[in-house]
């Protein structure tokens, strides 16, 4: 079993874009309308859109493999490419999502490490995510990883307003 983390680029894209709509179908699809969902899907993992993320220097995305084989992929964002304004001492973890074959083998524990190193290389004196309200099983994942909840923002799902909890784990 091999575990390994690669910084993904321009190169990357197609590759991205697959991952990201798998996983976060994967994820929420029995609990939102296939509208919504592919409303959510459209506008949020395009290729410009991607690509924009991508070039935008202040976001970094990592695929993880686990036997050379794409598991899962992380999202993590500084400064102005945080979702919410929370200031230069903080990252933001957006994206951490694992592919359904390959959950239970510690992965996401392993890309919620790396974006905890990233933060403390960069001096970050907080980590925060958000995270729907009713994702319990990510919900107690974040605890378990020190994380508490310090506050809430909307969210759509296509039409739909949703609710995510920011957690927020204090580094320094």
């Amino acid at each position: 079993m091999t575990i390994d983390i690669k910084k993904c680029t321009l190169e990357d894209l197609r590759k991205l874009q697959e991952i990201s709509y798998e996983t976060f179908d994967e994820t929420f699809k029995d609990q939102n309308s296939p509208e919504n969902m592919n409303a959510y899907l459209e506008r949020s993992f395009n290729l410009k859109q991607l690509e924009k993320e991508l070039n935008n220097i202040s976001s970094e995305f990592f695929f993880v493999y686990f036997n050379n084989e794409i598991a899962g992929y992380l999202k993590i964002n500084t400064n102005d490419a945080q979702s919410e304004e929370m200031g230069d001492e903080s990252l933001e973890i957006e994206r951490i999502y694992i592919r359904s074959k390959f959950q239970k083998h510690g992965l996401g524990k392993y890309l919620l490490n790396k974006a905890l190193e990233i933060a403390m290389e960069r001096i970050k004196k907080k980590i925060w995510l958000g995270v729907w309200e009713k994702n319990e099983n990510a919900i107690a994942f974040y605890k378990k990883m020190g994380f508490v909840q310090t506050g809430a923002h909307s969210f759509f799902m296509g039409d739909e307003e949703q609710i995510d909890f920011i957690m927020t784990k204090t580094l320094i």
